[in-house]
């Protein structure tokens, strides 16, 4: 069979939302949501964010600066919607009462983005100029302040970060988290979307909006080391200024990475996956289901599968075997992950048999479907 060449790119991507999932691919979404009774509720739509059709948005470094505001947009919308299961206040039906209409939850989500710009930006850009300027009669040296300033606001957003983790219902958003990320690796390495093998994938995943957080604090730092006013209003204003191009640079680079595969990518990423862990948890096996749920209602995985690795997925292989655990992924072992259990086009049929006698599979088994002798092996 004739194999396409692929760099495993799927181009879905996501975000955790209260008790479940949003995944969008072009410009479906879905959010998949644990409701209090214990059902998955699924709802699926079509978001074409700002300035939809127009040239501006193929630019590169500013295509990044509209990505962004769609993010933060649709995200507001999932998480608007996965809160409404949650609400106090329900319908005799036993619903979330959503009755205040589209024109008021545009306007909620208007402000709610609008307000989270302006905190992001008071914490993470004002607050540490602020705390280095306290340095300023200290070190006259504009250069190391500049720096010394760049570090401040990196140890900020990791604070944050790991001292929101503390709430209940943020750990288990980060689980929420986990499992989007751990979907998207299992398609992405070639794996059938079965819950067995999404609790056995990464965690981690190059694309994901901390390691863009993360980027745009370090290219920050670069850019804030050249502005040099003396005027404290101008510095600040400076500052602000400059962070859509920030933020159109670092959307470039996480494009870059979630795309190619080289030393450098994964050096430029490392840190980003370091911070992964704190952003980041185990799911369980019914957050997993959640997370498969999304997946499926705006990605056909089989068709991927079969366009990038060349394989059809036998219906049997669907089904989990009962009772079986998954080992958490060691994010150490990576590299092993990579060469183990990962389907290389350009090696044809034999990167077939060699990942699948990485995982214990015995070589009379078939070389293109997974049949039930392997789910029982399994």
């Amino acid at each position: 069979m004739a194999r396409k060449k692929s760099n495993r790119y799927s181009g879905i991507g996501g975000q955790a939302v209260l008790e479940g999932v949003m995944m969008k691919n072009g410009e479906t979404y879905a959010v998949a949501v644990r409701t209090p009774d214990g059902r998955i509720e699924v709802e699926q739509e079509q978001f074409q964010g700002v300035l939809h059709g127009r040239r501006i948005k193929e630019i590169p470094f500013v295509r990044g600066i509209f990505q962004f505001i769609d993010s933060l947009w649709l995200g507001t919308r999932a998480l608007n919607y996965s809160a409404s299961f949650y609400e106090e206040e329900k319908t005799p039906d036993g619903s979330a009462d959503r009755a205040s209409g589209e024109t008021s939850e545009k306007w909620m989500t208007a402000l709610v983005t609008v307000c989270s710009v302006v905190l992001a930006v008071g914490v993470f850009v004002v607050l540490p100029y602020g705390l280095s300027s306290l340095l300023d009669g200290f070190i006259r040296n504009r250069s190391l302040l500049a720096i010394l300033e760049g570090l401040i606001r990196i140890a900020v957003f990791l604070a944050y970060v790991a001292g929101i983790s503390a709430m209940k219902d943020i750990r288990r958003l980060y689980q929420y988290h986990g499992a989007e990320h751990k979907c998207i690796n299992c398609i992405e390495k070639g794996r059938p979307l079965t819950v067995r093998n999404v609790m056995r994938s990464s965690r981690q995943h190059k694309r994901c909006g901390t390691s863009f957080i993360f980027f745009v604090l370090f290219v920050s730092v670069i850019l804030f080391f050249f502005i040099r006013v003396e005027d404290v209003f101008a510095k600040v204003a400076l500052r602000i200024l400059l962070m859509p191009v920030v933020a159109g640079i670092s959307y470039e680079i996480i494009r870059l990475a979630g795309r190619c595969d080289n030393l450098l990518i994964r050096i430029v990423s490392a840190p980003g996956m370091w911070i992964q862990r704190l952003t980041t948890r185990e799911p369980d096996r019914d957050m997993v289901e959640v997370a498969i749920a999304a997946v499926e209602a705006v990605f056909d995985w089989k068709q991927y599968l079969y366009d990038t690795f060349g394989y059809q997925v036998d219906a049997s292989w669907l089904d989990d075997e009962p009772g079986a655990e998954a080992e958490a992924f060691d994010p150490e072992d990576d590299e092993e992950e990579e060469e183990a259990e990962t389907f290389d086009p350009e090696d044809g049929e034999e990167a077939v048999r060699s990942s699948r006698e990485a995982d214990g599979e015995t070589e009379e088994e078939e070389a293109e479907t997974f049949g039930p002798e392997e789910t029982k092996e399994r």
